[in-house]
């Protein structure tokens, strides 16, 4: 079988964003915000409040920002701001399959003000069980 015509389990968009707008990545309440918008408009599940963190620099390549995921039922959604480099690092990985990277790369380059975004989609467990074991 083809790994086209093979299923998967899930997909995991990996997102990074240059060039940011250092105010609005150093913005809790606009991760926070985003964290509980973004997984509606994917047509996701919540299970849990967002959770976000302020992660002080560790004298490094990381000069700190705010740390935030979510929960849900297809899985998570993670963002991690860098202000002092105009970074974002995003991670959205889902059960589903045909996640819209588009509407997502998109969305978080408005919501950031990025003016360059890599992408990296990978399609996970490309060989997960049609049926239950056992």
């Amino acid at each position: 079988m083809k790994e086209s015509d093979s299923c998967h389990f899930g997909e995991h968009l990996m997102l990074d964003g240059y060039g940011g707008d250092s105010k609005k990545l150093s913005d809790r309440e606009l991760v926070l915000s985003i964290l509980n918008d973004l997984p509606g408009r994917l047509g996701m599940t919540k299970l849990s409040d967002p959770e976000v963190y302020f992660a002080p620099g560790n004298n490094g390549k990381d000069p700190g920002g705010w740390s935030g995921f979510v929960v849900i039922a297809e899985s998570h959604i993670s963002i991690h701001t860098f202000p002092a480099r105009g970074f974002l690092s995003v991670d959205a990985y889902t059960c589903r399959n045909g996640m819209d990277c588009g509407f997502i790369t998109a969305y978080f380059k408005e919501r950031f003000g990025l003016g360059d975004v890599e992408e990296h989609f990978v399609k996970r467990g490309k060989r997960y069980p049609a049926e239950n074991i056992g």
